[in-house]
């Protein structure tokens, strides 16, 4: 095995772990941390999409198992992954999309990063709490947990790549 599995797999059972700690923190009874979705967005670019889409529903297929929630977090983790390569496109340019073989901010740039990174993690806590109520009875309760979700997920997420990328990771 190479260098780049042992560290995803390292990786993976660290943040399995994290995530099982961070379901039974609850701010304000709305904004609940998702850092497992760190591990679909560091995926490489040019990993297969196939793999990508494996990865993530099996991913969320565990947390929905620790969880005891039939099939949420893999269903919201499987339509994130499909999408990360259509938005990992629409901000990076098609002549550097080769260079960044890691997405993180050592390789992105924070701005790129940032966007890419918060608009995939917005989209997983829209779709976790739309399945979760689904319903529009209570739509700004819902609204507040994907807002409260979002920034404090995103927060998170960007403390965890600093702590994990490497500064050989080429920069744009």
């Amino acid at each position: 095995m190479t260098k780049t599995v042992i560290q995803f797999i390292v990786l993976f059972v660290a943040i399995i772990l994290l995530q099982l700690v961070c379901n039974k923190i609850v701010l304000w009874g709305i904004a609940m941390p998702v850092v497992f979705i760190y591990l679909i967005l560091r995926l490489p670019v040019n990993l297969h999409d196939g793999w990508v889409l494996t990865i993530a529903f099996f991913t969320g297929l565990l947390l929905d198992i620790f969880n005891n929630t039939p099939g949420m977090n893999a269903l919201a983790s499987t339509i994130m992954a499909a999408t990360r390569r259509p938005v990992f496109n629409l901000f990076v340019s098609r002549e550097n999309d080769m260079n960044i073989p890691i997405p993180s901010v050592d390789s992105m740039g924070v701005g790129d990063y940032f966007k890419y990174m918060a608009t995939l993690v917005t989209l997983y806590c829209a779709l976790i709490f739309m399945i979760q109520a689904f319903s529009l009875h209570n739509i700004g309760l819902t609204l507040a947990r994907i807002a409260g979700s979002s920034v404090l997920s995103i927060i998170i997420i960007f403390g965890l790549d600093s702590f994990v990328s490497t500064r050989r990771e080429k920069r744009l």
